[in-house]
C-alpha cells in the first residue's frame, strides 16, 4: 500500500509544494478519504497534470514535422541514390586491362575516365590511393578508396579537395597543389617544351598556384574551401585541359605565356638575383609609375595574406605575382581588396579624407614635377566622391568601391600617375581605351599579350647573331644561364 501523506500537509495553501507533493501521492493510489474541499483540490490538480501532459514540448518541433537539411558541405546529395557499384564495376574492368591489375602514375587516364572524372585528376586520383608509396596502385585499394568518396562527397568540389588536400583538413593549401601542377607539366601536350627545362618546373607551378589562390580564395585565408571552389571557373579550366592543347589560351590559371611575362617582370627588377626584390627594386616597376608612399604600405605587410615576408624588406616571388596582377588589372575583386587594403592606413575598413590626401600630396609632387599642374586636393575630393558616391559622406568602403565599378580609375589617381595621366589624356581626347582588342579579354590578358610580344621581339632582336642556335620558348631571356638558388617554398 502507497505511504498515505500527513493530514496537516494538506490543510496549507493548495499551491504550496508540499500540497501538491501530497496530491500526487493521492493521484497515485493513496486510498485516504478527505473532506469535500480537499477532493475538488485533488480533483482539480488531476485535470491539470492531464493537461500538461497533453501539450508539446515548447523545445521539439511538433510531431509529424522536422526541419529539413539545408547545409551541404560536401553538396547536396542526388534526389536518387547513384548506383555506386556500377561505377566501382568499370573500374574494376579498366584494372583488369592493366599489366598485374596494378596502375601507375601513367596508367591513371583510363582509371579517371573510369571513374568519370576529367583526364587531369588522375594524379589526384592515383596520390590519394596511396600510389607515391609504391609506385602504383592495386584495384582493391583504388576501388576501397573512391567507393569512400563517392559515398561520402557528392559533388565535384568536394571530391576534389577529398583527393587533392590532406586527411581531415576540409581545403586546400598551396601544397596541395604541387602533385596535381606537376603532372599537368609532365604530360599536357601545349607544355612538351618545358619538360626538357626541370629548372622551370618549380617557378611555373609556383606562378598558377598564385594565380589559382589568387582568383580562387576570396576569404584570404591561404586555404581554399569547398564552397570558394564551387563558386569559382577553376574546376571548369581543370576539365577544360583535356581540349585545349595549346595552354597559352587557357588564359585564367594555365597559361606558359603568361608565366614568362610574370617571371620576366620579377627578374627585370631583381638585379642581385636573389630572388627577392626590395623597396629600391619595386620603384623601379614601370618606369616609377607607383608612388614611394604607396610602395611603403606594400612592404608593411597589408596584402601578405596572413603571413610575413620572407625577409624583412624583401618580397619574394609570390608576393611579386599578386603585385603584378593587382597593378595590371584593377578591375577584379582581388585587386580592389588588395589596393583598398594598402590605402585603409589604420584599418578600420573605410578610406578617410585624411588618408585619401596623404597619398594624393606625393601624387601632385609627381605631376607638378612633370610639368603637368595637379588639381587641388578638395577638388579630387569632390571628384572622386562624385566617382564612388558613397553609402556615408567622407568615407569610402570596400563594398563602394566594388559597387562603383570604377575602382581602377579610383586608386591610380592616386599612386599611380602615369596611367592617371593617360586616362586624363583619353578623355580629354574622347577616344576609347584600346579599339583593336579583345572586348571579351581581361585588362590582365591585354597587357600580358602585349609584354609578351614585346619580349619575343626583343629577344629577336638580341638573338640575331645567333640565328643557327635558333630561339628556345623556354627561355627567351637567357634566365637558365644564371647561377642562383631556385625559387623561395610555397
Amino acid at each position: 500500500m502507497p505511504e498515505r501523506p500527513p493530514l496537516r500537509a494538506l490543510r496549507r495553501d493548495p499551491d504550496d509544494p508540499a500540497v501538491r507533493q501530497a496530491l500526487a501521492s493521492l493521484a497515485r493510489g493513496s486510498d485516504l478519504v478527505f473532506p469535500s474541499r480537499f477532493q475538488k483540490w485533488l480533483r482539480d490538480f488531476r485535470q491539470v497534470h492531464a493537461h500538461k501532459k497533453e501539450e508539446p514540448s515548447p523545445q521539439s518541433p511538433p510531431p509529424g514535422h522536422s526541419v529539413p537539411a539545408f547545409y551541404f558541405p560536401c553538396g547536396r546529395p542526388p534526389l536518387l541514390p547513384q548506383d555506386t557499384e556500377d561505377v566501382i564495376a568499370l573500374v574494376e574492368c579498366a584494372f583488369e586491362g592493366l599489366p598485374r591489375g596494378r596502375a601507375g602514375l601513367g596508367d591513371m587516364a583510363v582509371v579517371a575516365k573510369a571513374c568519370g572524372c576529367p583526364l587531369y585528376w588522375k594524379a589526384p586520383l592515383f596520390y590519394a590511393a596511396g600510389g607515391e608509396r609504391t609506385g602504383s596502385v592495386s584495384v582493391h585499394t583504388f576501388v576501397a578508396m573512391w567507393r569512400k568518396v563517392l559515398l561520402t562527397c557528392h559533388d565535384d568540389a568536394a571530391r576534389f579537395v577529398r583527393l587533392l588536400g590532406r586527411p581531415g583538413c576540409s581545403g586546400l593549401i598551396q601544397e596541395d597543389f604541387v602533385p596535381f601542377l606537376q603532372d599537368v607539366v609532365n604530360s599536357h601536350p601545349g607544355l612538351a617544351f618545358l619538360r626538357a627545362a626541370k629548372e622551370f618546373h618549380s617557378r611555373y607551378i609556383t606562378t598558377v598556384i598564385q594565380r589559382i589562390f589568387y582568383t580562387v580564395n576570396r576569404s584570404w585565408s591561404g586555404m581554399i574551401s569547398r564552397e570558394e571552389l564551387r563558386r569559382s571557373s577553376f574546376l571548369q579550366a581543370v576539365s577544360q585541359l583535356e581540349a585545349e592543347p595549346d595552354i597559352n589560351r587557357m588564359t585564367s590559371f594555365f597559361s606558359y605565356e603568361h608565366f614568362y611575362v610574370i617571371y620576366c617582370k620579377f627578374w627585370e627588377l631583381d638585379l642581385d638575383r636573389d630572388l627577392t626584390i626590395d623597396r629600391s627594386d619595386l620603384a623601379r616597376h614601370g618606369d616609377g609609375a607607383i608612388s614611394s608612399r604607396m610602395i611603403d604600405r606594400i612592404f608593411s605587410g597589408a596584402v601578405t595574406r596572413a603571413r610575413l615576408p620572407r625577409k624583412v624588406g624583401k618580397l619574394g616571388y609570390a608576393d611579386f605575382v599578386w603585385f603584378l596582377l593587382s597593378e595590371e588589372d584593377k578591375t577584379t575583386p582581388t585587386s580592389t581588396e588588395y589596393w583598398f587594403r594598402c590605402m585603409d592606413l589604420d584599418g578600420d575598413g573605410a578610406l578617410s579624407m585624411f588618408e585619401l590626401e596623404f597619398f594624393y600630396e606625393e601624387q601632385a609632387q609627381r605631376m607638378a614635377a612633370r610639368g603637368v599642374e595637379p588639381l587641388p586636393f578638395h577638388d579630387l575630393a569632390r571628384q572622386v566622391l562624385d566617382l564612388v558616391a558613397p553609402r556615408c559622406p567622407g568615407r569610402i568602403t570596400l563594398r563602394d568601391l566594388k559597387q562603383c565599378g570604377l575602382a581602377g580609375e579610383f586608386f591610380d589617381a592616386f599612386f599611380n600617375v602615369d596611367k592617371y595621366l593617360a586616362r586624363e589624356q583619353r578623355e580629354q581626347a574622347g577616344s576609347p581605351q584600346d579599339t583593336d582588342s579583345d572586348p571579351a579579354a581581361s585588362a590582365w590578358d591585354r597587357y600580358a599579350a602585349e609584354e609578351y610580344d614585346f619580349l619575343v621581339a626583343e629577344e629577336a632582336m638580341a638573338g640575331d647573331d645567333n640565328d643557327d642556335e635558333g630561339s628556345d620558348p623556354v627561355d627567351l631571356y637567357g634566365l637558365a644561364d644564371e647561377e642562383g638558388d631556385d625559387l623561395e617554398p610555397l
